[in-house]
């Protein structure tokens, strides 16, 4: 296919508000493309868009790409939507979010981290590290980076990015430099099991150019990366493997470890906490000594980097709870910022997740009752559906009765409605230390509100 994404041409992007196709609107205006975008209903980063060159519409239809010579879309728009039914009679070029990423891969190296969850704080890090060197890269996050700027940037260098796994986004995706964080089960409605989607994961390192390190303590990324028919380096604490961590410090604020490996000692300091973040840091850190960043700016960037948004991300102070908000919505994730918050000094947990679709919920529910170990309180929302079909009515009881049935120390709320786990909110936070707001829905941000709102 032809490179079509070049200075000067017309794009428009259907679902220009969501988290990916919001960075790419950026990084496509910087690159010098004539951008447009529109969805649903009126946002905020509609309005930031705009102000930054791009044309939004806040409503779709048919007019909106009058005159666009490449149409994208978010996963999440409908191929009936009036726009890319417009576009296609038009004779527009319409371009998939993996036809995107691969027509971008052919103008610039590819520097990407993949995995089940990790994959914006990771390509943070390295996009940290990066700049401590002096390079000027692209990039393409789902979220804001602390201390850098917007989630989509267009510089000279190479393109920095997450390579997403969903609906298939990287399956045309042929990186220069890889990191692997983890596997573990996600997106089935996909992929359909999770042999499926270790497959895809092994056929993304295969092809990668240049490269690839993989954290090799997580069996889902180990069985992947172990089956490609190509060399990789991995990373971990176990002693068997080409670079070793050791030495770890967590602290409320911070974390500390050794990295060694080929001859090699780095003392690495991070300013986040928890063994997650010491994991993605050392694949940065072991990926960026390959692509020849020197050490002083390598742990420069670590010790820069702050956090990415809802990531362990601290809210406020709420009577005696600290309160942070997570975007974790698998059970790895969820294990691991439980795992964080202990780590950090917190003994009376109390936790909200909210569930995040339907098919997930479903098939995860077991695995869901495992991960909150450690929490003395768990409040289970309703599902957050993302616009997922609902026909057997099930709800969030799923994941508190699992959670029940494995968890005897651990009492369990299902609250259907905000103000039922308002209420319990307010009975707790006078004795517990933490509040965690768990999920990749709206969960924290209602309950943020609603704090505020009472003059917390």
């Amino acid at each position: 296919m032809a490179v079509v994404l070049a200075r000067g041409t017309r794009v428009h992007i259907v679902g220009v508000a969501g988290a990916g196709m919001s960075g790419l609107a950026r990084l496509l205006l910087e690159k010098g493309c004539v951008v447009s975008g529109s969805d649903a209903a009126h946002a905020e980063v509609l309005d930031e868009l705009q102000a930054l060159g791009v044309t939004t519409f806040a409503a779709h239809a048919a007019s909106n790409v009058a005159s666009s010579e490449v149409v994208l879309w978010s996963p999440a728009v409908p191929l009936e939507n009036v726009e890319l039914l417009e576009a296609r009679q038009r004779g527009a070029v319409l371009l998939t979010r993996s036809e995107v990423l691969r027509d971008l891969a052919l103008q610039q190296r590819v520097i990407g981290f993949t995995g089940t969850h990790g994959k914006t704080t990771a390509t943070s890090m390295m996009v940290h590290v990066r700049r401590a060197a002096h390079w000027d890269d692209s990039r393409l996050l789902g979220a804001f980076v602390t201390g850098v700027g917007a989630n989509g940037h267009y510089g000279p260098d190479d393109l920095i990015l997450e390579v997403d796994e969903s609906y298939g986004t990287f399956e045309r995706l042929a990186p220069y430099a890889l990191g692997v964080l983890n596997v573990e089960a996600d997106h089935l409605d996909h992929y359909g099991t999770l042999e499926n989607l270790e497959s895809a994961f092994r056929a993304l390192v295969e092809r990668t150019t240049g490269p690839v390190v993989v954290w090799g303590d997580d069996e889902g990324a180990r069985r992947a990366a172990s089956g490609a028919m190509r060399d990789v380096l991995s990373v971990g604490a176990t002693d068997s493997l080409e670079w070793r961590v050791g030495h770890v410090e967590l602290a409320r604020q911070r974390a500390r470890f050794v990295l060694e490996g080929d001859g090699e000692h780095l003392e690495v300091e991070l300013g986040v906490t928890g063994y997650h973040n010491v994991a993605n840091a050392a694949v940065v850190a072991v990926l960026a000594k390959q692509l020849g960043v020197p050490d002083e700016a390598l742990l420069e960037g670590l010790a820069e980097f702050r956090g990415a948004p809802r990531r362990f991300e601290f809210l406020r102070r709420w009577g005696n709870a600290d309160v942070y908000e997570d975007y974790a919505h698998l059970p790895g994730e969820i294990s691991a910022t439980l795992q964080a918050a202990h780590s950090a000094g917190y003994l009376d947990i109390v936790a909200v997740f909210q569930p995040h679709r339907v098919t997930r919920t479903t098939s995860l529910a077991s695995a869901f009752g495992e991960a909150f170990e450690g929490a003395r309180e768990v409040i289970v929302t309703d599902i957050y559906d993302a616009g997922e079909a609902n026909p057997l009515g099930v709800t969030g009881e799923i994941v508190a009765d699992a959670i029940r049935e494995r968890n005897d120390d651990t009492h369990v709320l299902y609250a259907a409605r905000l103000p039922e786990v308002l209420e319990r909110l307010e009975r707790v936070r006078e004795r517990c230390d933490v509040i965690l707001l768990l999920g990749a829905g709206d969960i924290a941000a209602q309950i943020n509100a609603r704090i505020e709102g009472r003059g917390a």
